[in-house]
C-alpha cells in the first residue's frame, strides 16, 4: 500500500523543473517521483505526514513541531491537497522557500485537478473602449451635484 510502483519514477531530460508558486521558483532533480493520491492519503499521521501543494508532494513530518501555526493545522491537511488552505493563509515568501527542503515528488498526472476553473476573470481590453465608464459616471454625478447645489443656493438667496 505504501510502496511506490515502478512507473512512479519518471526520468526527464531537463536540467530542472520549475514550480510556479507565486514568485518563487523551485528547482529539483530531474529524477522526479510521482505519487498517487492513494499513496499520499495513507501518510496522514504524525509519524509520516505528506501533503500536496500546487501538485508538488511534500514530506512535512520533520516540520510538524516547528510550524508556527501548530502541528494540528498541518495534520488536518496531511494526506491531501492543501493548496487552497496554503494560499488562503497567505504564507510569506520565506515559507514558500522553506517548502523546497520538504519536496519529495510530484502528484501523479491522473490525480491532478483539471484546469477548467469556474472563476470569473475580469479583463480589460487595451484599446480603452470600456474605460469611458470609469470617468463618465463620476463626471455625471459631479454635474448633477453641482446643479443641485446651485439650485439650492439660488432658492435660499431669493427668500
Amino acid at each position: 500500500m505504501g510502496e511506490e510502483m515502478n512507473d512512479n519514477k519518471f526520468n526527464t531530460n531537463c536540467a530542472s523543473i520549475a514550480n510556479n508558486m507565486g514568485d518563487v521558483n523551485h528547482t529539483v532533480d530531474c529524477d522526479v517521483k510521482y505519487y498517487t493520491l492513494e499513496e499520499i492519503k495513507s501518510r496522514n499521521m504524525c509519524k509520516e505526514a505528506w501533503l500536496v501543494i500546487h501538485d508538488k508532494v511534500y514530506d512535512i513530518t520533520s516540520f510538524l513541531e516547528e510550524h508556527p501555526g501548530g502541528e494540528e493545522v498541518l495534520l488536518e491537511q496531511a494526506g491531501s491537497d492543501a493548496t487552497e488552505s496554503f494560499e488562503d493563509v497567505g504564507h510569506s515568501t520565506d515559507a514558500r522557500e522553506m517548502l523546497i527542503q520538504y519536496y519529495i515528488g510530484e502528484l501523479h498526472m491522473d490525480d491532478r485537478k483539471k484546469d477548467c476553473t469556474t472563476e470569473a476573470h475580469i479583463t480589460t481590453s487595451g484599446d480603452g473602449s470600456s474605460s469611458w465608464t470609469a470617468w463618465l459616471i463620476p463626471a455625471i454625478a459631479a454635474v448633477v451635484l453641482g446643479v443641485m447645489y446651485r439650485y439650492y443656493m439660488l432658492e435660499h438667496k431669493s427668500s
